[in-house]
């Protein structure tokens, strides 16, 4: 997220917590290399939809609510909807304390990834930025979120 502008979006701190999610959402060998492996500078599954949904109430209402502050456009707006839908609907079957694994071994995980991509590509995309980066730390994200 170095190349998003942080006074472009009016809430450009829940912007960089819904991207950092998808990001992590949205890369296989990221879950396999740190999630699954436990190293917790990214958190885990739970972390992560909860920086998805936590202040934006996106479990609760569409992201087009948010489109002209979160988000730039009703496209940004639509693929987030359709991977927070996936995400929930996998976390509401196997638990929010459920391990990593029962997540990955989800048979509609690979659903959700696809849609966790596809909303993180364009969100990065429209912030300049390159989508096959590695995720950033929380440390980093907390660091991004309170400068400026």
């Amino acid at each position: 997220m170095d190349g998003m502008p942080v006074n472009d979006m009016p809430w450009w701190r829940w912007r960089s917590n819904v991207r950092s999610a998808l990001h992590m959402l949205s890369d296989p060998r990221f879950q396999h290399e740190c999630w699954l492996s436990g190293r917790a500078e990214y958190g885990d599954v739970t972390d992560a939809v909860y920086r998805l949904v936590e202040d934006t109430w996106l479990d609760n209402w569409s992201a087009e609510k948010y489109v002209g502050t979160i988000f730039r456009d009703s496209q940004e707006a639509s693929l987030v909807d359709v991977a927070v839908l996936r995400v929930l609907r996998i976390m509401h079957q196997v638990g929010p304390d459920a391990p990593v694994s029962a997540y990955l071994e989800h048979h509609a995980w690979p659903e959700a990834v696809r849609a966790a991509r596809d909303a993180h590509v364009r969100l990065a995309t429209s912030d300049g930025d390159d989508p096959d980066e590695m995720p950033k730390s929380l440390e980093v994200l907390q660091i991004m979120t309170r400068s400026a």
